[in-house]
């Protein structure tokens, strides 16, 4: 499980180990990871954390996906655009400056789901939230 904290919200994730155990394995050599959570530019309705373009993951695309549900988090392993994980809270389409991308889905929300909108809201008025991910 996936530990969540973004700005004064609490999710927690189902890691998706069979779909995605490369992606995992990556995930947790990361971990714990804090950060920010940003607002998404060409995405839609989802937020991103951004890790850069240094990040060397050598991670090819596994269960990657474009168009994730709001709370299927994505991991990008660079590429086209830098190193980023994908926080959709709602109707997202993945895209860049570079058009569109595809992510590997490595967890899904499956507590605090109800406060996506709510996190979006805050991320999109009140800028950068801070964000910690933590395995439990």
């Amino acid at each position: 499980m996936l530990a969540i904290t973004a700005g004064g919200f609490r999710f927690d994730a189902r890691l998706e180990e069979e779909a995605a155990p490369r992606t995992i394995a990556v995930l947790r050599s990361l971990l714990p990871l804090s950060s920010h959570l940003v607002q998404a530019r060409w995405s839609g309705e989802s937020a991103w954390v951004p890790m850069g373009f240094e990040l060397e993951l050598d991670l090819a695309p596994e269960n990657a996906n474009s168009y994730p549900a709001a709370g299927e988090l994505l991991l990008y392993p660079g590429g086209l655009s830098e190193v980023e994980i994908l926080f959709p809270y709602g109707a997202t389409c993945f895209a860049s400056k570079m058009g569109q991308l595809a992510g590997n889905h490595f967890a899904t929300i499956e507590r605090g789901r109800e406060q996506l909108p709510e996190l979006g809201r805050a991320v999109l008025w009140e800028g950068a939230q801070d964000i910690l991910l933590e395995e439990v």
